[in-house]
């Protein structure tokens, strides 16, 4: 086949998470910074390609919410196949890892906390020195975008921003599970894109994403604090982001494919225990 099973993919994904396991504090710095920059690159394309179409959005909408979604994924391919630390995608892989004992819960909390602390860093990165200081939103049409999304993701209560962000990453981890079953460069980037780009699409909360968008409005005239930023929807997002990624893809994934075979394996190790005290 030219991709690979399920069981096969838990199996990819499991040896995924060791090496993120394995990696210092140092390399989960400095691979969060690129995982925060890349999506920081997709979420900008998205800006100046949807919101550069106010014409579009005027007459219908839900073409430009597609617009911004056709383009985003760039990111998340560049994370993949590049190669980069990214928390939300990591909520499903180290829960899969731990699960299945392979690595223990400090591993997870190592990987989740670093990672989480890189993209945030790459993200702002690409906020202050790539987006506000070249001037590539200067432009009317992508300063008002960029405002304008920002200042929506702010507005929601906590409850929506969640369950917004449950949604977005039961997505985004479905889209690593799909470059995890590819076995070739095409068939990575096609299993990311559509997952990836229906969330933007839907306007879900990815919390990475928002690290880049919000303070990269605020830099720009936003009437945003960094206290509304973080409590509003940053906190909101990273906890819907970890429900969405950790529950809804790796421990049901693991649930269905993995614990089945340990189950197995302790029943007949338990069965070979007893052989063995008898023929004793």
């Amino acid at each position: 086949m030219g991709y690979s099973s399920p069981k096969e993919i838990l199996s990819n994904i499991r040896g995924g998470a060791l090496q993120k396991g394995n990696m210092s504090i140092q390399q989960l710095l400095v691979f969060g910074f690129l995982g925060g920059a890349y999506v920081a690159f997709g979420f900008l394309l998205a800006i100046i390609v949807g919101g550069g179409s106010p014409g579009i959005a005027a007459e219908n909408p839900g073409i430009t919410k597609f617009l911004m979604g056709a383009v985003f994924p760039v990111g998340l391919v560049l994370v993949i196949i590049a190669g980069a630390e990214l928390f939300t995608s990591s909520t499903a892989m180290m829960t899969v890892s731990v699960f299945s004992k392979d690595q223990s819960w400090g591993k997870l909390g190592k990987v989740w906390g670093f990672g989480y602390l890189g993209n945030f860093i790459g993200s702002l990165f690409v906020a202050y020195f790539i987006t506000t200081l070249t001037g590539v939103v200067d432009a009317e049409v992508f300063h008002n975008s960029l405002i304008s999304v920002a200042e929506h993701k702010v507005g929601n209560p906590f409850y929506k921003t969640f369950f917004k962000a449950v949604g977005a990453n039961w997505l985004v981890c479905l889209a690593a599970w799909q470059a995890y079953a590819a076995k070739d460069v095409m068939g990575k980037v096609i299993g990311i894109w559509f997952p990836v780009m229906t969330f933007v699409t839907f306007g879900f909360e990815h919390c990475i994403a928002n690290m880049y968008v919000i303070p990269a409005a605020m830099f720009n005239g936003a009437d945003i604090t960094w206290s509304d930023f973080i409590i509003t929807n940053l906190i909101p997002a990273t906890l819907g982001n970890i429900v969405g990624g950790a529950f809804f893809v790796g421990t049901i994934y693991w649930w269905m494919f993995v614990k089945p075979d340990m189950e197995k394996e302790n029943s007949q190790l338990k069965k070979d225990l007893k052989d063995s005290k008898i023929a004793g």
